[in-house]
């Protein structure tokens, strides 16, 4: 009885358990998930607001950098503007510049223009008075008695003829010397600057047509057996090889310069290298061949550079380098073209004129001579065609043709270049003179001198660039030696060809000499 007694107790303490357990269990994990609950939602809540100040700071540095951004756009355009600005001021500044040298010369033209007007109305005064005292004259003489009406008027127009020679002499001096100060002395300093400013040597480079050989035994390697080693080299450079007794020379012989520097070089190549043969010699010719024709363009190149000139056509550009190997009168055409360039340069800028097309202008103005052996015609009328050909403008195809007068020169342009070329080819040393020349070039000087009447002595110096003249003070008088000197120069400037100019100097003096015992 007990037994079943346990058993139940044991069945409803059972029961009592398993029904309160379940529930302690539930309420425990209620409880846990409420905590857990709430940790997660203030975790939540603070990751929330980390990233809602992480958001802000970030938000405040995009805005701080986008300001700094605007402002580095503002400065730079502000930086800008300024530059502009300044430009446009620059550019102000230089046109009030321009506008006052052009006022000035406005001026200085009226100046001059005024000057003329009272030079003329001197000359109708003087006309006038003339034409008073041919009256006077008259009535003088039909008072005198004796005299025929002809006889009366030979004499007065004697007399009138006499003084007006007198006048006319004196007033042309006067004219023309206060007339000619101005533009004489504007154009002595710009040539002065021109010359001053530009310092090229003296001595030209020539073109070497002799190749020195290291022993006589080579003169007979390079002639070969049966002379097959000079017939190929002759053959393939065009050139004449010229063997003889010189010691250690040999001599080459061709119109082309191009053809001699091939013939040159190929040469003192096959002397290095020692082979002589034909199949050598043709393989060095053409190696030389092709670097002489990547040096032409080099040089013409840096030609261009050294003139600062740009946009030439390359084929100019080759016509160019192949000056180099170009003399006239010894001077070297290339070296020439550069000096002529520079030249024009600096006379464009004192006269306000476009300093790069001078520049281009004289820099071409000899492109012809490196075709002048290939085609007939003068260099210039050859340059011109060719910077037509290629694409240059009328105005620097005119100063290439005019530069020597085979076309009236009609630009500015022009006759810069007929001036710098002049500068550049008469100054001391620039150019070679055959010494029979030279001697019957002073002396046809003289003998135009000596050939008008009143002329003691006549001397050429200063290497034919000044003529000297002495005259008689008794067979001519102050006026009129202006008028010989007038002469003078008019009949060289017709019967001689000269390089620059010739200064005709005529004196006149009374010496009174006593000696005292």
């Amino acid at each position: 009885m007990y037994t079943y007694i346990f058993i139940a107790t044991a069945f409803l303490l059972g029961a009592a358990l398993s029904f309160f357990i379940p529930r302690l269990i539930r309420s425990k994990r209620l409880q846990d998930a409420a905590t857990l609950t709430k940790r997660i939602i203030e975790e939540a809540r603070k990751e929330a607001l980390a990233q809602k100040k992480e958001i802000i700071l970030q938000g405040k540095d995009e805005i701080l950098e986008a300001k700094k951004l605007m402002e580095q756009e503002f400065k730079e355009q502000e930086r800008e503007i300024k530059v502009k600005e300044r430009k446009i001021q620059e550019q102000n500044d230089k046109l009030e510049e321009k506008l006052e040298h052009a006022l000035r010369k406005e001026q200085e033209f009226l100046a001059v223009e005024k000057e003329f007007s009272r030079k003329e109305k001197e000359l109708e005064d003087l006309g006038e008075n003339l034409r008073k005292r041919l009256g006077e004259e008259e009535v003088r003489l039909q008072e005198v008695s004796g005299l025929t009406a002809e006889e009366a008027k030979a004499r007065l127009f004697e007399e009138i003829e006499a003084r007006t020679r007198h006048e006319a002499g004196r007033m042309m001096r006067l004219i023309e010397t206060e007339a000619r100060e101005t533009a004489d002395r504007k154009a002595k300093e710009i040539l002065a600057i021109a010359i001053q400013r530009y310092a090229g040597d003296y001595v030209a480079e020539q073109t070497v047509t002799a190749v020195t050989l290291p022993s006589e035994e080579m003169k007979g390697r390079i002639i070969g057996r049966e002379g097959r080693n000079i017939r190929a080299l002759e053959a393939a450079t065009g050139v004449d090889l010229i063997i003889d007794d010189t010691p250690e020379t040999v001599i080459l012989s061709a119109y082309s310069p191009l053809r001699r520097q091939v013939a040159k070089m190929s040469l003192e190549r096959l002397i290095q290298d020692g082979r002589i043969h034909p199949a050598r010699i043709e393989d060095i010719v053409k190696k030389v061949e092709q670097e002489l024709d990547v040096h032409i363009r080099e040089v013409g190149e840096q030609a261009t550079f050294d003139a600062g000139v740009h946009g030439i056509h390359p084929d100019i550009i080759r016509l160019l380098g192949q000056l180099k190997f170009r003399t006239s009168f010894s001077q070297n055409v290339l070296q020439h073209s550069l000096e002529v360039a520079s030249l024009c340069g600096i006379m464009a800028a004192e006269l306000n004129l476009d300093i790069k097309k001078a520049k281009r202008a004289g820099l071409l103005h000899d492109l012809g001579k490196s075709l002048d052996h290939e085609i007939e015609g003068s260099h210039a009328t050859i340059g011109a065609d060719t910077a037509k050909k290629y694409g240059e403008s009328k105005e620097i195809v005119h100063a290439i043709a005019a530069h020597h007068e085979d076309t009236p020169p009609q630009t500015a342009l022009a006759v810069l270049v007929q001036a710098a070329d002049s500068l550049s080819g008469a100054r001391p040393g620039a150019r070679k003179e055959l010494l029979e020349n030279y001697v019957k070039r002073l002396e046809d000087l003289e003998n135009i001198a000596t050939s008008f009447n009143g002329i003691s002595k006549a001397y050429a110096i200063q290497a034919g660039r000044e003529l000297r003249v002495m005259v008689n003070c008794d067979d001519v008088n102050d006026d009129a030696t202006y008028l010989l000197c007038k002469d003078i120069a008019e009949k060289i400037e017709r019967n001689l060809t000269y390089p620059g100019q010739i200064r005709v100097t005529v004196i006149r003096e009374r010496r009174a000499v006593g000696f005292a015992k």
